[in-house]
């Protein structure tokens, strides 16, 4: 009797893999308290509620004369009592048959409840003639429109980036409570890993890895601790889990997880912490790690560079927002119409590479990159999406539906 790759011990989907990884992390419940310059990127430790109504004031959403709407109509006339700009109201008094210019942004005057558009009235003068009637309330921002003083306006779990930002200045906060932004160490294993810029001897190969990955963690706002480039000695690869262990939240390796690897790591981590070697059903990046180390949690990546960069996205970066108090959250998935057919066998949930466009018709549809080998990093760098194939999926046809996860996009753009 047959069975595919799923029905093996320890092979479980990624979904239920990321689950099990949330179920065992708690949260870090630590705050702190930064300045609005250095929130961006940080995740809020608390809910934050407006102390103001927003706007604070009845104000105009546009250029033109304050005046009393039971004064206007076809034919009327209003003298010019004054001005009034964002920042300097007018602080007289307009009486009947009176109107304020009023700039975008101002204070209502004190009486006034309309605002008439500049360029639907005759000025000659300081007398002002309107052509139609203006309905009451026209063109003016009431005060707490938006909001009112006391409502939560950011909730706890939120990163911030510029929009949150802007609400933060806007309700008048200086300084904001965040979660501790996470210490990543990373560092990569095997003799035949150098440096870019190097001279390759036989058999050597660029560290590619390690330079995606920590592109991918500072990107979320991860402080990364790069320990380089790790041989396959045991004592030194002893010394750099012990070395990360004491100064990050969680260390990631790349390499050495797979079987018919180098030993060292699985010795390290059998010595050190409390690890279960995961086989995935998930193509490309089959060889995971996930476990607790005495002080940090620990994810190992395979050594294959596209491996490395699937498994990041797909377990390491959500594991990370949990980490760092952010809800969960599914990741954003499309439907396309696929241009190509595409090899698979069932048994593993497979994530190709694919390009995300529009058809002459504005429909969605997918191109694959190409050839899929996890060791193509070109694959990933001419993708923006990955096209996500169920587990226990054949080959698909070019025209069918597939679900695709945008990803190095802006999906304003597609």
């Amino acid at each position: 009797m047959s069975h595919d790759c799923c029905s093996q011990p320890g092979l479980m989907l990624p979904a239920d893999a990321l689950a099990r990884m949330r179920q065992q992390v708690a949260p870090l419940d630590a705050e702190e308290w930064v300045s609005l310059e250095q929130c961006p990127g940080r995740v809020l430790a608390r809910d934050i509620s407006a102390a103001i109504d927003l706007p604070p004031f009845d104000n105009s959403a546009m250029d033109g004369y304050a005046v009393r709407a039971n004064e206007v109509a076809p034919g009327a006339e209003l003298t010019v009592a004054g001005k009034a700009f964002a920042g300097a109201p007018f602080e007289g008094e307009c009486g009947p048959g009176q109107c304020v210019r009023i700039m975008t942004g101002a204070a209502l005057p004190e009486g006034l409840d309309s605002i008439v558009m500049q360029e639907v009235v005759q000025v000659e003068g300081d007398k002002v003639r309107f052509t139609e009637t203006v309905r009451q309330g026209h063109f003016v921002r009431g005060r707490g429109s938006e909001l009112s003083a006391g409502t939560v306006v950011l909730k706890a779990g939120t990163r911030i980036s510029a929009g949150e930002v802007g609400v933060l200045a806007t309700v008048g906060v200086a300084d904001v409570p965040v979660r501790p932004k996470l210490t990543v160490a990373l560092f990569s294993t095997g003799d035949e890993l150098k440096a870019p810029g190097t001279q390759l001897a036989p058999g050597e190969i660029y560290d590619s890895n390690r330079h995606a990955l920590r592109t991918m963690l500072s990107a979320m706002g991860c402080e990364v601790r790069d320990l380089g480039v790790i041989p396959d000695d045991l004592e030194l690869v002893r010394d750099a889990f012990r070395r990360a262990d004491a100064e990050a939240d969680v260390v990631i390796t790349s390499g050495g997880v797979s079987v018919g690897e180098a030993d060292f790591i699985k010795v390290v981590l059998d010595e050190m912490g409390q690890i279960s070697f995961w086989k995935l059903a998930i193509k490309p990046g089959k060889p995971f790690a996930f476990g607790r180390l005495p002080n940090a949690w620990f994810c190992g990546l395979p050594g294959n560079p596209v491996s490395s960069m699937v498994t990041c996205y797909q377990l390491v970066q959500p594991l990370l927002s949990h980490l760092a108090g952010e809800p969960a959250q599914p990741a954003l998935t499309l439907e396309a119409r696929l241009q190509d057919n595409l090899r698979k066998a069932p048994g593993r949930q497979e994530y190709q590479r694919g390009i995300l466009s529009r058809d002459e018709d504005g429909s969605l549809v997918v191109t694959s990159t190409g050839a899929q080998g996890s060791d193509m990093t070109t694959s990933m760098s001419r993708a923006n999406c990955f096209i996500i194939l169920p587990h226990d999926q054949g080959d698909t046809e070019a025209g069918s539906l597939v679900t695709v996860e945008p990803f190095n996009a802006v999906l304003g753009g597609l």
